[in-house]
């Protein structure tokens, strides 16, 4: 009889955040992707940014960010304190609050804002959320633009044993359990909560970039660490088991993906192959073809 070894996938590096800034005048974040010499070690995500904690006062005018492009990627929006309305130049749009996911998908070119909510802005409160960017293989950069609203009653809760913490899966599988958001690479996002003391274990293929980013708390990854809040620990890609051990109660992201094995040419709200693709993103938008907000 054989038997199979599955291997630890060691922690390569804990970063901190590369930077701390406005984006519009809604979302204080920290960036920890592409900050920090993260890039392409963590394919398909091309940027981590964490919005607060930040308590916002009453207002009647609303804060964010107004009309702005993109293409050639996805953004995906994770609430946890706060609400934010989202319209864009295809029609569609939404609100998502505490628990709930947006997942846009630029593609070919989109227009779009994300603001506070008006009524959850009149009466102010705790804005905490998560941003990230994801990439799109070159066969579908091009593809038409969408959007997917994951309402957090439609995100699977799987409760871990002796109710020591609780995983969603936004997106991929965890032990059978499929996440609702449909991707164009293979991904496996997770939220997670867990108490102090308790111990999840999750495997990602070695063929996938992960990284472990953590939101409040601290735990240790295969006996490395700690990693503490607001640093992301990137995992080496050989390997598949991970175990997590919390030192006090923590809220974490587990994001994991194949890696998308193409150049990347960045230009503020866009993400293509070639400067050739960039210059023609911006004349495309400079000429109307992503559209405007009505």
């Amino acid at each position: 009889m054989t038997t199979t070894t599955v291997v630890v996938k060691k922690v390569v590096e804990i970063h901190r955040y590369g930077s701390r800034h406005w984006v519009g005048d809604g979302f204080p974040v920290r960036n920890l992707i592409p900050g920090n010499s993260v890039g392409e070690q963590l394919s398909p995500f091309l940027l981590l940014d964490y919005a607060g904690p930040e308590h916002f006062a009453p207002t009647d005018q609303p804060r964010g960010v107004g009309e702005h492009p993109h293409r050639g990627f996805e953004t995906v929006t994770i609430v946890y304190d706060g609400v934010v309305a989202h319209r864009d130049s295809t029609g569609s749009g939404g609100v998502i609050g505490p628990g709930d996911v947006q997942w846009m998908t630029a593609a070919s070119g989109i227009v779009h804002e994300e603001m506070h909510e008006k009524e959850w802005a009149k009466q102010g409160g705790s804005f905490h959320a998560v941003q990230l960017w994801v990439n799109l293989p070159s066969t579908h950069k091009m593809s038409s633009p969408g959007y997917q609203t994951l309402l957090g009653q439609t995100i699977p809760t799987v409760e871990l044993a002796g109710g020591t913490g609780y995983l969603r899966v936004i997106a991929g599988e965890f032990r059978g359990t499929k996440g609702p958001a449909t991707t164009f690479t293979p991904v496996h996002l997770y939220d997670v909560r867990l108490k102090a003391g308790s111990t999840v274990e999750i495997t990602a293929p070695s063929s996938f970039n992960t990284g472990i980013f953590v939101l409040q708390g601290e735990i240790s990854i295969n006996q490395s660490g700690p990693v503490k809040e607001a640093e992301l620990a990137r995992l080496d890609q050989a390997g598949e088991r991970i175990t997590i051990v919390a030192a006090a109660d923590t809220s974490l992201l587990v994001l994991a993906g194949e890696p998308i094995n193409e150049p990347v040419a960045r230009y503020g709200p866009f993400v293509m192959n070639t400067k050739a693709e960039l210059v023609q993103a911006v004349n495309d938008y400079q000429a109307g073809k992503m559209g405007h907000l009505s």
